[in-house]
C-alpha cells in the first residue's frame, strides 16, 4: 500500500497511453527481492522538445521513507539511459510526495530543477469517505447540503450512470460548450474515448449524466481505482449554471465510490481560493470544498535537463502559465 497514489500510475493509464500511440515503460525498483517502488514512464513528443514523463510517480510504499534518495537515484540513472536511447531533451517527474523542503532537496541534490508548468495536478482536494453518509452530509458546507436537497426534490432533475462509450458524444458536446466560455484547450473525443475504454476494462470508470426535463445538461467522468474515487472530467452547459445539478451529480458519484469500497474521494485539482482568487481553478475549488475534506499538496514538478532544447520548452511553458493565470 502507498502513502499517496493516483490512477496515473495504474496499468490502465499505461494502456491508455499506448492506445494514443505513446511509448511507455513500467519500472520496478527492488531492495533485495522486495519491490519498493514503481514508476510508469511515458515518452511525450512535440516540436518544442520531447521528454520522459513519470506522471505522479515514482510511487513508494509506507516503510521506505529513508530509501527515497536511493530510489530516485536508481530511477534517474535508468531514465538517463533510456533518454539517450530515445533522444529526448529532458526528464520530468511529478511525484505526489508531500510538499516539504526535505523532499524538494532530494531532487535538487540529484540535479533536478522545478518545472515551469505542471503536467498533472500538484495539489488536490480530498475527502475521507470511510464515514457514513450521514457523517459526510453533516461535514458539508450548509449551502452545499441545501443545494443537494433542492436538486433531489426537483422532479425535473435526474442523474443517470452509464458505461456506454457512445454516451461520450453527449458529454463531449457539453465539454466543448464549456471550452468556449472558459477558453482552455479541449480534450478530443478520441482522447476521452480511449481513456474511458482503458478504465472500462475491470469496471473502473463510470460516466455520470445529469438530465433536466429529459435533456442532458451536465456530466462527469469518475474513475475508481485502488480504493480511491477520482473526479476527473466534468462539464455543465453554461446556460444551466443556476441549477444545482452539479451538486447532486457529485454527491451521487461520492456515493458510488463508497459502494465500491473506496475510502478516499479525490476531487482532482486544487487552487487556494483565498490566496489566488483569480486562479482559473479557484471557482471549481470552492465548489469542491463545499463537500468537506482537506487539501493535499504535492512536491512541485521536477525537471532534469538533458539538452539545450529544454530551454525552448521552458520559455513556451512559462509564457503559457502566465497567460492562463496559473
Amino acid at each position: 500500500m502507498c502513502d499517496r497514489k493516483t490512477f496515473l500510475q495504474s496499468w490502465n493509464w499505461g494502456e491508455f497511453h499506448k492506445s494514443m500511440g505513446n511509448k511507455i515503460w513500467r519500472f520496478g525498483i527492488y531492495e533485495n527481492d522486495t519491490l519498493i517502488s514503481v514508476a510508469l514512464t511515458v515518452k511525450i513528443s512535440s516540436k518544442r522538445g520531447s521528454f520522459l514523463l513519470v506522471p505522479h510517480g515514482p510511487v513508494t510504499g509506507f516503510k521506505i521513507y529513508d530509501l527515497r534518495f536511493k530510489i530516485l537515484e536508481t530511477l534517474k540513472n535508468q531514465l538517463l539511459q533510456l533518454a539517450k536511447q530515445e533522444k529526448v531533451d529532458f526528464i520530468r517527474m511529478s511525484p505526489i510526495w508531500e510538499r516539504t523542503e526535505e523532499n524538494a532537496a532530494l531532487f535538487k541534490n540529484l540535479g533536478f530543477r522545478t518545472g515551469p508548468l505542471h503536467y498533472h495536478p500538484e495539489s488536490s482536494w480530498k475527502l475521507d469517505i470511510s464515514k457514513t453518509e450521514e457523517e459526510l452530509t453533516a461535514g458539508m458546507r450548509k449551502t452545499t447540503r441545501y443545494l443537494i436537497k433542492q436538486a433531489q426534490s426537483n422532479k425535473d432533475i435526474e442523474i443517470v450512470k452509464s458505461t456506454d462509450a457512445k454516451d461520450l458524444e453527449i458529454f463531449y458536446k457539453i465539454h466543448n460548450e464549456v471550452v468556449k466560455v472558459q477558453k482552455f484547450v479541449p480534450f478530443s473525443l478520441d482522447y476521452l474515448t480511449k481513456e474511458f475504454n482503458a478504465f472500462l476494462e475491470g469496471n473502473n470508470i463510470s460516466l455520470f449524466l445529469a438530465k433536466y426535463n429529459g435533456e442532458v445538461i451536465a456530466g462527469s467522468f469518475e474513475i475508481f481505482w485502488s480504493g480511491i474515487g477520482f473526479y476527473h472530467h466534468a462539464g455543465l452547459l453554461p446556460e444551466h449554471k443556476r441549477l444545482p445539478v452539479s451538486y447532486l451529480l457529485q454527491w451521487e458519484a461520492i456515493k458510488e465510490a463508497k459502494s465500491r469500497g473506496c475510502k478516499v474521494y479525490d476531487f482532482w485539482g486544487y487552487a487556494d481560493p483565498i490566496k489566488n482568487p483569480k486562479h482559473p481553478y479557484a471557482g471549481p475549488t470552492l465548489f469542491k470544498m463545499g463537500f468537506g475534506g482537506y487539501v493535499d499538496e504535492y512536491i512541485k514538478t521536477q525537471d532534469f535537463v538533458i539538452s539545450q532544447k529544454y530551454w525552448l520548452n521552458y520559455i513556451i511553458e512559462k509564457a503559457r502559465k502566465i497567460k492562463r493565470g496559473l
